[in-house]
């Protein structure tokens, strides 16, 4: 007689926990008011398709929180019945701290909750050395925080180029600071006392892109950073794509057609050796443009009509424009922004970048939306970006 094996027993279905729900709900809600405000709770019942109590409820919870406020003016429908009193983001109350550590410098900024920069200091380095480099920053946060005593600090966000991994906290590799596997969460939390979330600041730019800039709203963009560091990241769907232990993006080592540079790993045309920001100042200074290594000084010759530097960065922008068909071509993206120099403020660089990608889909490359605050937008996106995933976490009732 022949035996069937027996049935393996049905997996229960997954349960979302209430909890969970409600901290989903109320991520929905205020992302929704980030998006739409000043708005309605009726119109956020509508678009999310939350029931008009539970908009009221979050709501509510959110204003405890000092995430929304009411607006100060009413609005009426058809001027009978009760008054719509819409609700905003409330800028006033909270902020969090932001720090994108550069290979000259690190920038640290205090931001409110719509991404905008309130205070920025950069602080020169003197000397790599992370601890050092991590104090500087806390004293400098603390600073910033010391002139606003008026808001509460959620958090601070940190951001940097290389090997970033978000869930460890720690900067794996940052080979032009000689960082290996520092512990910048643990460190930065011991300095300032606060929540301390980490990541890469190619990543940080797609999510501040995401919540407050350009890319909102697309189901897929490319973020390009060029800089000391040539990185990228991609996200679809609302999420930025992150990889076992963060490794996505590394994009420094791939092979850029007509690159002439030569790079540490014994190839030549590599993005980052091509396009770094080391690579052009050397190029200034061999075509008597500058003295220096400030990439700055190159775009300042250029709007003084400086032919090699206009020279330079156009060269750079079409460069750029390769790397950017590049990885269009293998990610198909419906956006894509460019952080680049001369692409974020020169016209000329913008046009000689889209010539590059060429077709249709030169229109769907922008430059960053934060053109004179992108690194310290970078770093405290990374702690905004926790915000409005989690609000009911990252912003803890006060005391």
């Amino acid at each position: 007689m022949l035996r069937t094996a027996a049935a393996p027993p049905l997996s229960p279905v997954p349960r979302v926990a209430d909890s969970d729900r409600r901290r989903t709900s109320a991520s929905v809600v205020l992302r929704s008011v980030l998006a739409h405000g000043p708005v309605a709770r009726s119109t956020i019942a509508r678009l999310t398709g939350l029931s008009p109590a539970s908009v009221t409820d979050h709501c509510a919870r959110l204003a405890r929180l000092g995430l929304v406020r009411e607006a100060a003016a009413p609005r009426r429908s058809g001027g009978v019945g009760r008054p719509h009193l819409p609700v905003d983001v409330d800028r006033t109350r909270l902020v969090v701290g932001g720090v994108h550590v550069a290979v000259p410098y690190t920038t640290v900024a205090l931001l409110d909750l719509r991404g905008r920069v309130l205070a920025e200091r950069r602080l020169r380095h003197g000397g790599t050395e992370p601890s050092r480099v991590l104090a500087r920053a806390a004293d400098g946060l603390a600073a910033l925080l010391e002139r606003a005593a008026d808001r509460r600090p959620l958090g601070v966000g940190f951001a940097a180029g290389g090997w970033v991994d978000r869930e460890a906290g720690t900067v794996v590799e940052h080979a032009p600071l000689g960082w290996r596997e520092v512990a910048v969460r643990a460190e930065l939390r011991a300095y300032t006392g606060l929540p301390v979330h980490v990541d890469g600041h190619a990543r940080a730019l797609a999510n501040a892109e995401r919540l407050f800039g350009r890319a909102g709203g697309g189901r897929s963009a490319l973020h390009l950073f060029v800089g000391n560091v040539v990185d990228a990241a991609f996200a679809t769907h609302d999420e930025v794509h992150h990889g076992p232990r963060s490794q996505a993006g590394a994009v420094a080592h791939l092979p850029l057609a007509g690159g002439t540079e030569p790079c540490a790993c014994g190839r030549t045309g590599c993005l980052q050796a091509e396009l770094g920001e080391a690579t052009l100042c050397r190029r200034a200074r061999e075509a008597g443009v500058t003295d220096g290594t400030d990439p700055v000084r190159v775009v300042d010759a250029a709007a003084a009509g400086h032919p090699a530097a206009v020279r330079l960065l156009r060269e750079r922008a079409r460069m750029t424009g390769r790397a950017v068909g590049l990885l269009t071509d293998v990610l198909n993206p419906e956006s894509v922004v460019v952080t680049e120099l001369g692409v974020t403020h020169r016209p000329d660089c913008l046009a000689a970048l889209r010539a590059e990608v060429g077709g249709a889909r030169a229109a769907t490359v922008v430059p960053t939306s934060f053109p004179d605050s992108v690194l310290a937008v970078a770093g405290g996106s990374v702690a905004l970006d926790v915000l409005y995933r989690d609000p009911l976490s990252a912003s803890p009732e006060p005391n």
